[in-house]
């Protein structure tokens, strides 16, 4: 089983100014989104809860048309390399696939039955890719357990098996370490890795999750309606964090400037952390409110991709 060849020089997601408002919206949920995803790599989209995430990942699936700019998906429109079984999307987590009484086996297999007659059985290639899926993602071992009695993290890797069961160039994964705990986040990581070497699939992983963007991916995609960063995950600083998070800790306190910065460059001294107090050295980052310094916020630039410059503020 191999990922189709890709176009020299060609993009596997390119998102040019795509902005998108549903209606009876009060204001755009995505902003100006210009991305490119390149064939092979593992890129991180990293937001809170209402940042726009599922909406960008429904417009690159071809199912939400964006209210303006593109996308293609290796060349073609969304659409078109859906209907082209070039996109293994794995949802968000539900109880449906454990609802009826199949195998981890046959719940993998569903997509090489889609379009067959009733009692029709799948071709031999189409078998063979269940079953190197099923190998690949470590399933082979409880092939034949029935689904609805999988762990968490087996269920996981099941439909993660299911979606290259496809041979998709382009995996999706939304929210897909939720439930799992900080061992089995390593475990997922170590996984999808062995997965992309040996069918180097493009992988794109949606999550509110530090832990599975640092675990995972090669890059990060920091989005709160619009694009505050496009760094590796080494290069995330407090300030990009603190921006792109800011607005679910407005919704507890109101509008708030937050200076987020690494401890160890803090020059204030109200706000020393010492390592033997608080636990942690001087790689910690920590934020506190606009009361420590005075400004009038239009000067420090808090959002955008200047924000991960150094240890800058962060301001509503």
């Amino acid at each position: 089983m191999s990922a189709p060849a890709v176009e020299p020089g060609g993009a596997a997601i390119e998102f040019d100014r795509v902005s998108h408002t549903y209606e009876g919206s009060a204001g755009p949920t995505l902003r100006e989104i210009t991305l490119r995803v390149e064939p092979g790599e593992r890129l991180g989209i990293l937001g809170p809860n209402g940042a726009g995430k599922t909406t960008l990942v429904r417009i690159a699936l071809g199912l939400l048309t964006a209210s303006g700019g593109s996308v293609r998906v290796f060349g073609r429109t969304p659409t078109e390399a859906r209907q082209a079984r070039w996109i293994g999307y794995v949802p968000q987590r539900s109880t449906a696939e454990v609802a009826f009484p199949f195998s981890v086996r046959q719940v993998v297999g569903m997509p090489a039955a889609v379009g067959l007659r009733p009692w029709r059985r799948s071709g031999p290639g189409a078998r063979r890719a269940v079953e190197h899926a099923l190998m690949l993602t470590g399933c082979d071992g409880f092939a034949d357990m029935p689904i609805g009695r999988a762990s968490g993290g087996q269920l996981q890797r099941a439909l993660i098996a299911r979606a290259l069961a496809a041979e998709p160039r382009l995996l999706v994964l939304d929210e897909p370490t939720i439930g799992i705990d900080a061992a089995g986040q390593q475990q997922f990581a170590a996984m999808l890795a062995h997965v992309q070497d040996e069918l180097g699939v493009t992988v794109v992983i949606v999550t509110h999750d530090l832990r599975t963007i640092a675990a995972g991916c090669d890059r990060v995609a920091c989005l709160q309606r619009t694009l505050h960063a496009h760094v590796s995950p080494e290069g995330l600083t407090p300030a990009v964090l603190a921006e792109v998070f800011r607005h679910e800790v407005e919704g507890i306190f109101g509008e708030v400037h937050i200076d987020a910065h690494r401890a160890a460059e803090c020059t204030d001294p109200g706000h020393e952390h010492p390592a033997d107090q608080h636990g942690h050295g001087g790689h910690a980052g920590h934020a506190h409110g606009g009361g420590g310094h005075d400004c009038g916020c239009e000067g420090h630039g808090g959002g955008g991709a200047d924000a991960g410059k150094g240890g800058g503020r962060a301001h509503g």
